[in-house]
């Protein structure tokens, strides 16, 4: 089992599932390059990741491991899928999609979030470590509702170089992986989170934009977490486990 966290994050928003699943799998948790105080490279930084894992899969020879990924981590399970659509087992997003710029807007492209994309770029490239930590506290406290969950994946997430988050946020924003899904081979569980609906209908669309990003999986299934925020493994561990559980059972030879 590979879990890979999302922006920024550290490898411990998984030292729950490690240690729930550490009797059945051997468990390899990443840390990208650049966060949670692991050194920095260049980009294009997500397409070095990708390769990255597939690579790693080769080298540890992994057979078929299922894949878990939160947030940016999501969108790099999808793609590994894509890459390498024989070499994986059942891949799991923890709310990450595979074009995170068109949830709110399904007619965003990739050129039409290319400007903005570049602001945000330079401005985490120019942001004081002060002033980065001081925007991660209060990125992530509306993002994970306990603030002990919040000061836990802060105590690696202030470590992580700003100029790095920024190329990794850019790539996040300008890569859209939706016209090669069909390619993928292995089944799909993506958990989202729901609690930020204001409404019945603002659920309703929410759900169907998460919906209308997977629907060329051939083989996937999206459930909504009622009650927890983006970190649904933090949130809601005993959603995560139990949609996890079935899912893997449902899907593992």
């Amino acid at each position: 089992m590979i879990l890979i966290p999302g922006l920024a994050s550290g490898g411990n928003v998984w030292d729950g599932a490690v240690e729930h699943f550490k009797a059945r799998y051997q468990c390899h948790v990443l840390t990208l390059a650049g966060f949670a105080g692991q050194p920095a490279m260049e980009g294009p930084f997500l397409e070095k990741v990708r390769d990255g894992i597939v690579q790693y899969i080769h080298e540890q020879k992994l057979d078929h491991p299922v894949i878990i990924g939160h947030s940016l981590g999501g969108m790099m399970a999808f793609w590994v899928a894509e890459t390498a659509p024989t070499e994986v087992g059942p891949i799991i997003s923890v709310d990450g999609l595979p074009f995170f710029s068109a949830l709110r807007n399904p007619a965003e492209t990739r050129d039409s979030i290319l400007p903005k994309a570049e602001q945000l770029r330079a401005m985490y490239a120019g942001l004081p470590p002060e002033q980065f930590v001081a925007n991660n506290h209060q990125f992530l406290s509306m993002m994970i509702t306990a603030s002990s969950n919040v000061d836990k994946v802060a105590l690696l997430g202030d470590k992580s170089d700003p100029k790095a988050v920024g190329q990794a946020f850019f790539d996040l924003v300008t890569t859209d992986l939706r016209p090669k899904l069909g390619s993928i081979q292995v089944p799909i569980l993506l958990l989202g989170s729901s609690s930020d609906a204001g409404d019945e209908a603002m659920k309703a669309k929410m759900e169907k934009a998460y919906s209308d990003q997977i629907a060329a999986v051939p083989h996937h299934k999206l459930v909504f977490a009622p009650t927890a925020r983006h970190f649904i493994q933090l949130d809601d561990p005993d959603f995560f486990y139990r949609e996890t559980e079935a899912f893997l059972k449902a899907n593992q030879k």
